[in-house]
């Protein structure tokens, strides 16, 4: 979904669902915006990933940039991350996103807007980044909306972005790679903070 997973398309009107993974939300299924724009994060994409963060997910302030519906930022809040702000511009998405925060009962923030405007004054200093694009948003475009946020991210903040697979990893002023992992047509790049 964007930042958060994008959306449930899988073939021509198959809606894949998307589900919280683990913790007080475990298997809780999530609303996916209809749009053919945004794709579904798979359920074992997200397991990998949380399993190699689990440590910083707790009591984190969690920034989750095109959010689609969510899924990234939800997921952190079910196994126990302190808040979130998500950023999201599709009208559809922002529903579908609005619906989910509603029926699971977390309170987060929603900023209905281009992640690319929100980075240049965030609200809030934030623990944990995930960054889902579009994929057609090309890497330099993605590094420069990263290398905006960094002035604004503390010293162990992890910053957690999606490419397709076989896509150059954005290289970002501010950030160094930690970790970089393909699960089929998803590559999960894990940055650091380098200063």
């Amino acid at each position: 979904m964007h930042a958060g997973g994008r959306p449930a398309l899988c073939g021509f009107g198959t809606v894949r669902r998307v589900r919280v993974i683990a913790g007080t939300h475990r298997g809780r299924r999530l609303q996916a915006p209809d749009t053919f724009d945004t794709r579904p994060v798979m359920d074992f994409v997200k397991e990998s990933l949380f399993s190699s963060i689990a440590a910083e997910v707790p009591g984190a302030a969690v920034l989750d940039l095109y959010a689609g519906a969510g899924s990234f930022g939800i997921e952190a809040l079910s196994r126990g991350a302190e808040s979130a702000v998500f950023v999201e511009s599709g009208r559809k998405a922002l529903d579908a996103l609005r619906a989910n925060l509603d029926t699971l009962g977390l309170d987060a923030v929603v900023v209905a807007g281009p992640a690319e405007r929100y980075v240049a004054s965030p609200s809030a200093t934030f623990d944990l980044v995930f960054c889902d694009p579009p994929w057609l948003l090309d890497g330099p475009a993605v590094a420069e909306v990263l290398t905006a946020l960094v002035p604004s991210l503390d010293d162990d903040t992890t910053v957690v972005v999606t490419r397709k697979t076989g896509d150059p990893v954005p290289e970002v002023l501010g950030l160094r790679i930690d970790d970089v992992r393909a699960h089929g047509d998803t590559t999960i790049i894990r940055y650091v903070m380098d200063r």
